[in-house]
């Protein structure tokens, strides 16, 4: 991720993540799980739960739609 964003955009990615993160968990899956689900790299769902990646629309779409949520439940 650039460094030059501004800070409420980091903010916004990180809660993102930990959103992200949240229902991974509580749906109980790995990320290793979540990935496969979603056809998503590991390292991609990494970095998106650690708010360091501007994730991809359609990444979103997949993770919700795994995770039985909408994008908006995962937009913070």
């Amino acid at each position: 991720m650039p460094a030059d964003q501004p800070e409420w955009i980091i903010h916004a990615l990180q809660a993102l993540g930990l959103r992200v993160r949240d229902a991974r968990i509580y749906a109980n899956l790995t990320q290793e799980e979540l990935a496969e689900r979603a056809a998503i790299d590991r390292s991609t769902i990494q970095r998106i739960e650690r708010g360091q990646s501007d994730a991809k629309f359609s990444h979103l779409l997949r993770i919700a739609s795994v995770l039985g949520l909408t994008v908006q439940d995962l937009i913070p």
